[in-house]
Order: structure tokens, then C-alpha cells, then sequence
């Protein structure tokens, strides 16, 4: 296996310290705070554990920004136990305070009604640069001492569809899309429903708070800007499998007193399997009240 993927499986496998409780370690995979999205993943993972039915929806809040140099223990709250749905709370605990809180609902599958929009039409992922790629080609405008950060190879392989320079951001559309999957197959006793889910959730963080920003000429790593996830919302519609392409489109309805909505379709093989939801603080500091 990659080593990057072996590296994300290992982040999303967690350590049971007794029943309901499991800690997970901590990685810099974008600054100095721990990723939303290995919250999201590993949280999901804790409740996970505690079911044999696949999670349909996840509702979390971020409640403080994490410290990469620690690992976090989860708490597992078993709300409930019905004969078609599964309720748990999951709280995320670092230096003794809750970071992160979420609930989520598990399902067994079930034949029912189906109905979903038209898929949207793009260009195929080999035919769109890979991320890595993109970056090479930005290596004059990126600043020294973010240089090695900002090159640093993802766990998950992405290939955006409508590219922008992130140091060069113009007003665009509030629209984003891109493939994403591991970069090599998940195997074995790995192969795990729970495992595939947790890594989508781990990679449904990236970008979509960003959308927000691209009507007002922003990125995320514009000077004046302070941004953070507010709270994330995922559901699982159909059967999905992190380590095959699928396609993240996204679109961002409004921004408003220093926060965006943003909504995500995650769609494999032409079905729509996931959707998103996330609200971001975007803040200009120059307009920061005291």
C-alpha cells in the first residue's frame, strides 16, 4: 500500500482505551491546528465502533482549534439502540476540554423510493491535472517561508476541475469542484464499510469552506483573513468507496456577517452517494471588532 495511504489508515484506526472511549493521534496536515477533517474522520471512526450498521448522516460542531502535538481521545455517548436507526454522540477531548461535538445516526441498508438529480457533466479526472501538478506550475508565487508546507504531498489524491492560483485569487462564481481518492486501493481486512466512510468524511473538509471566498476575490491563505470551520454536515446516501474517483462539486449560497454556507454532492460512478454541508467563519481582520 502507498504510504500515504497506509499513513491515513492509521490516522482514522483508533486506539480503544476502555468501552466507549478511543483515542487518536494527531498529524500536521495544514498548519499549526489539527485538520478538520481528521476530527471528522476519526469521530465518525469512534462511533463506528460501537455499531456493525454503516453511518447515513453526521452532524458536528468545532468547538476549538486542535493541537497537532497531541493525540484526542473521543467519547462515544450510545444514545440509542432502535431496531432501524443508531444514535451516538461523540465528543473530542484534548488537554481536558471538548474541541469537537457530533452526533451521528446509523442505518442498516433498506430497498426504498430512489430519486436524485442529473449528475453534472465534466471533463473525466485523466483528462485534469492532478493537484501536485497544478502546484508545480505556482512554484514562482509561492513565498519561501510557506513553500515546503504548501508542496507537501497529500494523503489523498486531487485533481481540480477549474483551477485558480491561491495567490492570485479574483472574483469568481462561488462554485468548486474536483476528483478525490486515496492514492492506492484499500485491501484485505481494511476493506471495511466504516474505513471508506471515515475517509470520506476526512476528505469532505477540503475546500468547501473555501467557496465562500471566490466572489470576493479571497483564498484561503489571503493575509487579511481569518477563516475557520463552524460546524460540518455529511450524509451517506448510497454504498460508497473512498479509494475510487469521486467527484466533489460544490457550490456556496452566501456570505453573510463574517460567515458562508457552502454545500457539497459527492457523486461515484453517476450516482450521488454523499452530500455536505458546512458553515465558515471568513473574517477580514482590517473590520474585526475589538
Amino acid at each position: 500500500m502507498n504510504t500515504l495511504t497506509q499513513e491515513l489508515v492509521e490516522l482514522l484506526s483508533l486506539e480503544k482505551l476502555e468501552e466507549n472511549l478511543y483515542r487518536g493521534m494527531s498529524r500536521n496536515l495544514v498548519g499549526k491546528r489539527v485538520f478538520g477533517g481528521q476530527v471528522l474522520g476519526q469521530a465518525l471512526r469512534a462511533a463506528s465502533y460501537t455499531t456493525d450498521r454503516p453511518a447515513h448522516s453526521l452532524h458536528a460542531y468545532f468547538l476549538y482549534g486542535g493541537d497537532i502535538h497531541a493525540p484526542i481521545v473521543y467519547e462515544v455517548n450510545p444514545l440509542r439502540d432502535g431496531k432501524s436507526f443508531v444514535s451516538r454522540e461523540v465528543r473530542a477531548i484534548q488537554h481536558g476540554r471538548t474541541i469537537f461535538s457530533a452526533m451521528v445516526s446509523f442505518v442498516a441498508p433498506e430497498e426504498g423510493l430512489n430519486y436524485q438529480n442529473d449528475a453534472p457533466v465534466y471533463p473525466a479526472p485523466e483528462d485534469v491535472k492532478s493537484e501536485a501538478e497544478l502546484k508545480q506550475g505556482m512554484i514562482d508565487f509561492i513565498p519561501e517561508n510557506v513553500r515546503a508546507s504548501f508542496m507537501r504531498e497529500r494523503h489523498v489524491e486531487i485533481r481540480p476541475i477549474d483551477p485558480v492560483n491561491p495567490f492570485q485569487p479574483q472574483p469568481q462564481a462561488p462554485t468548486n469542484a474536483h476528483y478525490i481518492r486515496t492514492h492506492d486501493q484499500i485491501r484485505g481486512e481494511m476493506d471495511q464499510v466504516a474505513l471508506h466512510q471515515a475517509i470520506v468524511a476526512f476528505y469532505s473538509d477540503f475546500t468547501l469552506m473555501t467557496t465562500a471566498l471566490k466572489p470576493h476575490g479571497l483564498s484561503y491563505i489571503s493575509p487579511s483573513l481569518q477563516c475557520a470551520s463552524i460546524d460540518h454536515t455529511i450524509y451517506f446516501h448510497r454504498p460508497v468507496r473512498a479509494d475510487e474517483w469521486m467527484l466533489y462539486d460544490m457550490d456556496a449560497t452566501v456570505s453573510s456577517s463574517s460567515r458562508g454556507l457552502n454545500f457539497g454532492r459527492m457523486w461515484q460512478n453517476g450516482m450521488l452517494v454523499c452530500s455536505t454541508v458546512q458553515e465558515g467563519l471568513i473574517r477580514l481582520r482590517e473590520i474585526e471588532t475589538q
